[in-house]
Parts: C-alpha cells; sequence; structure tokens
C-alpha cells in the first residue's frame, strides 16, 4: 500500500513587504538556506492576511510599513485567526514604540532590515524553535522599559485608540476618502464618519493634516 510522503521539513514562510526589491532580497537571504523555504509574497498587511489564510504559513515574517494594513495590524489579525503562525516583524527603523507593538501584537522577533542578512535566518529558526529574537538594541530596551515600570510602580498604559481607530487613522493619512475607507472596510460611510469624529476628539487633533503626523508618529505610515 503506498504511504503518503512525508511532509518537507522546511518552514514554509510567507513574505511581506511593499517594496518588490527587498522582498526579493529577503527571499534569496531565506530560499538559500536548506530548512526555509519563502512559500508566498504580499505586498502589504491586508494582501498578507489573504496569502496566510490560503497558504498557510509556518511562519510569517511582516515588514512593519505598508501600506493599507500595517505589518503590526496584520500579526494582530493573524494571530487571532491563525494562532499556531510564528511572527516576525521587520523594519528599517530601531523604534522602540515599534518594538513593544510588536510583541504587544504575537510577534515572537524583530529583525530589522540594515542586518537582515545576519540576523533573519537566524530569528526564522528560532521563531520555529517559540524561542524569541530580539537585536541587542531591543534587549537594551526591553530591560530599560521594565526598570522604569517597577520604579514607578505601574503598568504599561493601555492604547489611546480602538484597533478599528487605527485602521481608518491610518487610511485617513494615507489619503483615502470617507467613501473609500467604508468600501475597503465593508462598513457604512456613516460609522466611518462616526469613528473619525472620535478620533479627532481623543487625540486632541483638529484636522487630517494633524492626524496624518499623529499616524507618522504612531509607525502608522512612514513620513
Amino acid at each position: 500500500m503506498a504511504h503518503s510522503p512525508a511532509r518537507s521539513p522546511k518552514t514554509r514562510i510567507l513574505l511581506a513587504d511593499d517594496h518588490a526589491l527587498v522582498r526579493r532580497g529577503v527571499r534569496l537571504i531565506l530560499d538559500g538556506e536548506p530548512d526555509l523555504q519563502v512559500v508566498a509574497e504580499a505586498g502589504d498587511g491586508a494582501e498578507a492576511i489573504e496569502m496566510a489564510r490560503a497558504e498557510q504559513p509556518d511562519l510569517a515574517v511582516l515588514d512593519i510599513a505598508m501600506p493599507r494594513l500595517t505589518g503590526l495590524q496584520a500579526a494582530r489579525e493573524l494571530s487571532r485567526v491563525m494562532p499556531g503562525l510564528r511572527i516576525l516583524m521587520l523594519t528599517m527603523y530601531d523604534n522602540e514604540q515599534y518594538f513593544f507593538e510588536a510583541l504587544k501584537a504575537g510577534a515572537s522577533g524583530f529583525v530589522l532590515k540594515s542586518v537582515a542578512d545576519r540576523d533573519l535566518v537566524e530569528a526564522c529558526r528560532a521563531a520555529m524553535r517559540d524561542e524569541p529574537f530580539l537585536y541587542p538594541g531591543a534587549v537594551t530596551a526591553l530591560i530599560r522599559n521594565y526598570l522604569d515600570r517597577v520604579r514607578e510602580g505601574g503598568d504599561v498604559p493601555d492604547r489611546a485608540i480602538t484597533e478599528r481607530e487605527e485602521e481608518i487613522l491610518k487610511l485617513v493619512a494615507e489619503g483615502h476618502s470617507s467613501k473609500e475607507i467604508a468600501s475597503l472596510l465593508v462598513i457604512s460611510v456613516k460609522t466611518v464618519e462616526r469613528h473619525r469624529a472620535n478620533l479627532l476628539q481623543k487625540l486632541g487633533l483638529r484636522d487630517r493634516l494633524e492626524l496624518t503626523r499623529y499616524a507618522i508618529r504612531a509607525g502608522l505610515i512612514e513620513p
């Protein structure tokens, strides 16, 4: 009786970055390893979620700053719908805020693009062993943050805005109209307008320009 072939020992990877050149470079690094294989590519966070559902990879490598949905937003959604999926964040910016958001979003590692050729392969293997992968600057930030919290006797403050408000903030900042946003998120224009008004009020902002500045500072869009 013929038996089914053994599952490939290779880690199947989804790679998401909005720059094709970066994807090509990262793919070369990963596909050059005997135990790693890129099985799907995505150009933004929304596509990353679709591809992950279709391909069921073992590991998602997500760029943080992407159009439509950021890597962080995609990571939050993927952690919810595919709890077994390991997630690594890829970023150009050594930014503590991104780093803490990535951990909260369910990522097990954080790799700087500038040293991806050195760190990424090890980060992928660490993720598959269920071990966190942090570059040295991130470890320092983590320790400093912990010590600050201990000193102040407090906890990390909750998010200022909800995830839905964050999605709308990002799309407004990217220049989408309320109608386009309603269509993208499959909600009514009225709901978009309500969220938008809530955002301005919560964040103490006046207009789209100030919303955009806030979105850049929060790492939702690139300057």
